[in-house]
């Protein structure tokens, strides 16, 4: 997976994501890109309840975010993810929110790392997960 053939996931801005001036509240794009991650790995049969149940779950582990133009009540967006570099217990994914247009508003790179759910201790990424995002 690539930023050419990147998961997308649709995103609508809705009143409760706004301030007062109807821009995207800052922390609410944490919560779009969020998403985004959690619908890129249901795109490969896999929920998060199903991690759970199988012994493991993702949790960010390092962000960094550019905040380039407000997204609007209203809106139409994408979010964009795809892997940038994959490692035996971490993924860093960059994910993008675009319009309709195709213009980026927000960009952030995320790391995440796999861990025991009970420890929080890293583990290996379990292979169904490497074989899909790799």
């Amino acid at each position: 997976m690539t930023e050419e053939n990147a998961f997308e996931w649709p995103i609508t801005i809705y009143i409760e994501d706004t301030d007062t001036g109807g821009i995207v509240y800052h922390a609410n794009y944490l919560k779009f890109f969020e998403r985004g991650r959690t619908e890129l790995f249901r795109s490969f049969g896999v929920s998060l309840q199903d991690m759970l149940e199988q012994g493991f779950s993702f949790v960010v582990r390092h962000l960094e975010i550019d905040f380039l133009k407000g997204a609007r009540l209203d809106d139409q967006l994408k979010v964009r993810t795809w892997p940038l570099k994959v490692r035996r217990a971490s993924i860093e994914f960059c994910q993008i929110l675009v319009n309709n247009e195709g213009q980026c508003l927000c960009k952030a790179t995320v790391q995440v790392a796999c861990v025991d759910p009970s420890s929080m201790k890293p583990i290996v990424i379990p292979e169904h997960i490497l074989s899909e995002i790799a």
